[in-house]
């Protein structure tokens, strides 16, 4: 295997140390940025945490003085705004530098999730119904999109500003909760039709030739009873909601026959449709009837150790050394030029 000089993008406010020295990893915000820079130097690799803000003259040093092979990108965001970590990406390209994840046009496809909808509505793939509400604009519900409906960020991740409140009855709760994603998390609201079922989740690695992983899961059985089963921030991120109400995730059990086939392919599907590389992670939901819509796509998601992406990448053989490789063979196959 060849030893790579790896350039590793962050927030610089997530740059870990060189040694744990008695911090728990399942309390500190740089999991993620730990677990791939010490991964990478076990795998033999020459490796350089860059911490990140608001100046791309740093990126451009650090290329300049250290002449990276590739850098791998941890960035979802940049000086505060999500959507702008599509533009680092293409800095790097105009600077002819391989990188891990997702190229600027599919990670500004993905980001815009109503942008997402019309693309898979030319592609026959199955969504919910939505509206869009600019910021500044008021909500006017069409007939045609009954109740219940969810309300969420249109550029947002992480279930940013996502909450049991979320999901609303009736006009005036409507109208209250695209106020607080307006003035909140200071998007533009996206209200869509919510699907009661399951949750699954399909990681997807690649670029013309892709590899679709196991379907994964969110299991949500212990919620109390009169709460819906969505992945609301604290479902995701809350360690102590998570033990409470016994919150994890694991490989998709008890599907009718075919159906995990089925969502592979699918998730396939939109991964091609929006122009993705290097790897994402696919959201659906399956209705009572067995009917998968796809709630949106995520470009470079959580790449941390034992989580969603790593766990199901392990269950299709790959350790987490063996993954992180592959996401920089990926990236150094990635040609920008010749995708355009």
């Amino acid at each position: 295997m060849r030893r790579l000089r790896i350039l590793v993008l962050m927030h610089e406010d997530l740059v870990p140390p060189d040694e744990l020295n008695g911090h728990d990893l399942s309390k500190v915000g740089w999991k993620t940025e730990y677990d791939v820079v010490s991964t990478l130097r076990k795998l033999g690799h020459e490796v350089h945490p860059l911490g990140v803000k608001s100046d791309l003259g740093v990126i451009r040093t650090a290329i300049e003085e250290w002449r990276p092979h590739i850098a791998f990108n941890l960035l979802e965001e940049f000086d505060g705004v999500s959507v702008y970590d599509q533009n680092v990406v293409s800095y790097l390209e105009l600077l002819h530098v391989p990188y891990t994840g997702c190229n600027p046009r599919g990670l500004m496809l993905a980001r815009d999730k109503a942008l997402t909808k019309k693309v898979l509505s030319y592609h026959r793939i199955a969504y919910p119904d939505f509206i869009v509400v600019p910021q500044g604009r008021n909500v006017k519900r069409p007939k045609g999109l009954p109740f219940p409906l969810i309300i969420k960020s249109i550029s947002e991740e992480a279930s940013l500003g996502i909450s049991q409140a979320s999901i609303v009855e009736d006009d005036e709760k409507l109208k209250e909760r695209v106020t607080f994603i307006h003035q909140s998390i200071g998007t533009g609201a996206l209200v869509e039709q919510y699907i009661e079922g399951r949750e699954f989740y399909v990681g997807v690695m690649g670029n013309g030739h892709i590899r679709v992983l196991p379907v994964w899961e969110l299991i949500m059985d212990k919620l109390p009873e009169d709460a819906k089963r969505i992945a609301t921030q604290r479902v995701k991120w809350s360690r102590k909601y998570q033990d409470k109400y016994g919150i994890t995730s694991e490989e998709a059990k008890n599907l009718p026959p075919g159906k995990a086939e089925e969502i592979q392919h699918l998730a396939k599907r939109v991964y091609r449709a929006l122009g993705l590389s290097g790897y994402a992670r696919i959201d659906v939901r399956m209705d009572a009837e067995g009917k998968v819509y796809v709630l949106e796509a995520n470009p470079n998601p959580q790449i941390a150790h034992e989580e969603d992406f790593a766990d199901s990448a392990e269950k299709a053989d790959y350790s987490y050394k063996d993954l992180l490789q592959e996401l920089l063979n990926v990236g150094l196959r990635w040609q920008p030029a010749k995708a355009a």
